[in-house]
């Protein structure tokens, strides 16, 4: 399983990012796919999932509303478009998918939301 984070860098506050997350190694349109990510000195934390086949989503409360998480079962990729930035939406953010009930994560893309 590989997964490959990729859109992060530097915004403006209001701005926009959209992250992609490629994955390979598993029949991706079978499983269900996250967004985590990790703040300076905080611990990681969820942001979005999706369902399989993207007719569920769920988003935390900090971003609902501003973030739509997607997919694209054809090309084995997750997205996470990210409206609205704030500062504290600064972290590196990571993909997960849980597969054979192991978790598999990507290396993560920095979003630094600043003026």
């Amino acid at each position: 399983v590989q997964l490959v984070e990729s859109g992060g860098g530097l915004v403006q506050p209001g701005g926009s990012l959209r992250l992609s997350c490629a994955a390979s190694g598993f029949t991706f349109s079978t499983y269900a796919m996250k967004w985590f990510r990790q703040a300076p000195g905080k611990e990681r934390e969820w942001v979005a999932d999706i369902t399989s086949a993207g007719e569920i989503k769920n988003y935390a409360d900090s971003v609902k509303g501003r973030f739509t998480i997607s997919r694209d079962n054809t090309k084995n990729t997750v997205y996470l478009q990210m409206d609205s930035l704030k500062p504290e939406d600064t972290a590196v953010y990571y993909c997960n998918a849980k597969v054979y009930r192991i978790h598999y994560w990507g290396q993560g893309t920095q979003v630094t939301v600043s003026s």
